[in-house]
């Protein structure tokens, strides 16, 4: 899984809009200012966030963009895929999941890479804007990988 400098931009912003979820709309060049981020590239990437009903756009003089949800209610993994696409590190989980099944002779190594892409998604699919917000240093959800975790049923 790789996040793009897109992907990158879509947080950053999102987690300004989240620290300032009370205050309401906030206006673009606000956001692009205070992430140090390219105006003309955060305008499409925050349509993006609003087709895909994570921000909202507010008309007016006291307009801009505010979050669609609370920020615990926003996580990772769907801001992560909205812009980025799926979280595997090619393809998408079920692909990944058929060449572990039909591919016989690679199919440990498939399942090595779906495991790494179960336990980015687990960590980013249970991360909301507000944990990042109010960051301890550890990530929410413990993932913890054993010798013989990603091989199913076998074990040394």
């Amino acid at each position: 899984m790789k996040v793009s400098q897109k992907g990158l931009y879509a947080l950053k912003a999102l987690m300004l809009l989240a620290r300032r979820y009370p205050e309401g709309a906030i206006k673009i060049r606000e956001i692009a200012e205070g992430e140090e981020l390219p105006e003309k590239f955060l305008e499409l990437i925050l349509l993006e966030l609003n087709h895909a009903r994570v921000v909202e756009s507010v008309r007016g003089s006291r307009g801009g963009y505010r979050l669609k949800r609370p920020p615990s209610e926003i996580f990772l993994g769907e801001i992560i895929r909205t812009i980025d696409g799926p979280l595997a590190p090619f393809e998408d989980a079920e692909s990944l999941r058929r060449l572990v099944v039909h591919d016989e002779k690679h199919s440990a190594l498939f399942q090595v890479l779906l495991s790494v892409r179960d336990a980015a998604a687990r960590i980013l699919d249970h991360t909301s804007l507000r944990d990042v917000c109010n960051r301890t240093g550890r990530p929410p959800v413990s993932v913890e990988l054993r010798r013989g975790d990603w091989t199913e049923g076998q074990r040394e």
